[in-house]
């Protein structure tokens, strides 16, 4: 890459001292909880921030000289190397960390917080470097040969001023975004829950009726559901068992792995993630089939047809609903799927909204038991599940309607995902050009990079070998609680960066 006048080319270890973190033993209660704050990856996932003070957990004198963490000073870059991979921050004060962190301690020739936008750039090459079975983790050398492009040091500062002012208004953008996106799901959730329940309905004179919607439950009693708790429903709409309003409630099944063809065959086979969180079947999402003779016998059970109702009863996440499409005459299903087939009384799109709804939903979901992480409904409690259901005319009319509302849902949350997909990409074109010389202008009055490094090499020859680890913690001083400047840092004078607008 051509670089701009003034810039090098160079890796992290010629920009300062790569140095790796360690744990105490755990189980020796006098390494921990003491006044050296020790900082963990851990700690950056719970609490992401430009600059970081402390952890979750400090560490004892002897549990700092238990083991071989180092401590750094602030101003310190932290960089993730693995679990995961990629999280950044600068130290605020002297700390250590755990081996989950290779730390650039800096040189005068770069600006810390130049290196920490660069890492954040520069984490993709990183991560593609990496090695592991278990997890990818970053070595110190691999790390410390990291390629570095080097601005002049009063460059640094101008990029610094102008990149954070173009992130600062992009994250306020994706900001908004969000929280338009976080306002879909309770949206839709309100339209499934009102339609469901007929709290939809233009006239509320059934109020005042007499309640009879629990008048086909009488009798009928059941271990997972509680029917005489369930709210009023109009007049002329009545809770009725999912069993007797249904042709058929079945689980699937799932064959020998050599009978299951991905990419092509003569009979779909729908898995869980076929079935999306807006209630549509995804055949397109790693399509798999199963032949005639298996689909007709050992799968026979679990055949189903176009206006079969499907949800998954094993998850997380539970309840994801949706209608057998016309694309094939007929499918197949694995054993995380329930089908419902509904009878005479139920329209199949009806069903789909009802079993969508959060009310509905969560009846289902308190029934499930916990297995290693995984969540299971029963099958028999498909079968006693309590359902609201309006006349037919009623149903038609409500399915319309809510699918009205519900297509606009949609279509905001394929807008909302369009406009974060564009911030992704325009943060990341914006990094490119802030750290390929183009986001301001080079002053050929700036000391180029390159002078810069020689006077660092040649410090470091006439010091000779680098700084051993400090066997004990340093004293803090009031001037270690604030980051001083680079000493060779000429004057900065923020109006020198040209900041450009660039258009969400």
């Amino acid at each position: 890459m051509r670089l701009p006048a003034g810039w090098t080319h160079t890796t992290i270890a010629d920009v300062g001292d790569v140095v790796s973190g360690a744990t105490p033993k755990t189980s020796v209660a006098e390494y921990w909880d003491g006044e050296i704050p020790w900082i963990t990856p851990d700690d950056l996932s719970k609490n992401p921030a430009k600059k970081t003070r402390s952890g979750r957990r400090s560490l004892t004198q002897s549990g700092y000289d238990s083991c071989s963490t180092r401590m750094v000073t602030s101003g310190s870059v932290l960089f993730s190397s693995r679990a995961p991979i990629g999280y950044v921050t600068i130290s605020d004060n002297d700390l250590c960390t755990n081996q989950g962190f290779k730390t650039v301690v800096p040189s005068s020739a770069i600006f810390s917080e130049y290196l920490y936008w660069y890492l954040q750039y520069k984490t993709p090459d990183i991560e593609a470097s990496a090695s592991g079975t278990t997890f990818k983790e970053i070595s110190g050398k691999k790390f410390a040969e990291t390629e570095l492009l080097l601005p002049p040091l009063a460059e640094q500062h101008r990029i610094v001023e102008a990149l954070e002012g173009h992130l600062s208004r992009l994250d306020a953008a994706t900001e908004a975004v969000a929280s338009a996106k976080r306002r879909i799901k309770p949206f839709t959730a309100s339209v499934l829950d009102r339609t469901v329940l007929g709290a939809s309905l233009a006239t509320p004179s059934w109020q005042d009726e007499v309640d009879d919607s629990q008048r086909f439950l009488a009798g009928l009693s059941s271990k997972r559901f509680d029917y005489a708790a369930l709210p009023s429903l109009p007049t002329g709409w009545f809770w009725r068992r999912s069993a007797d309003v249904c042709e058929f409630i079945s689980s699937g099944s799932t064959p020998k792995a050599h009978l299951m063809h991905p990419g092509s065959g003569e009979v779909p086979f729908l898995k869980v993630y076929n079935i999306t969180q807006d209630g549509r079947v995804d055949f397109t999402n790693k399509p798999t089939y199963v032949d005639r003779e298996t689909h007709e016998n050992p799968l026979k059970r679990s055949r189903v047809r176009p206006g079969d109702v499907l949800t998954n009863i094993v998850g997380p996440p539970l309840g994801k609903t949706a209608v057998v499409p016309e694309d094939h005459p007929e499918w197949n299903i694995n054993q995380a799927i329930v089908a419902f087939r509904a009878g005479s009384e139920v329209q199949p799109e009806w069903l789909a909204l009802v079993l969508r709804s959060p009310f509905v939903l969560s009846m289902l979901q308190k029934t499930a038991k916990a297995t290693a992480g995984q969540f299971n409904i029963a099958l028999s409690t498909c079968r006693e599940l309590p359902l609201p259901v309006p006349p037919m005319d009623v149903q038609l009319a409500l399915v319309a309607q809510s699918a009205e509302l519900l297509e606009v849902s949609d279509r905001f949350a394929v807008q909302v995902a369009s406009v974060s997909l564009r911030a992704q990409n325009l943060r990341r074109a914006v990094l490119r050009r802030a750290f390929t010389g183009g986001l301001v202008p080079q002053d050929p009055a700036d000391e180029p990079a390159s002078a810069l490094l020689d006077r660092i090499r040649a410090e470091r020859e006439r010091q000779g070998a680098k700084p051993k680890r400090a066997a004990r913690r340093p004293r803090k001083t009031a001037a270690s609680e604030t980051l001083p400047p680079p000493p060779s840092s000429p004057t900065h004078t923020p109006t020198t960066a040209v900041q450009q607008e660039l258009p969400l």
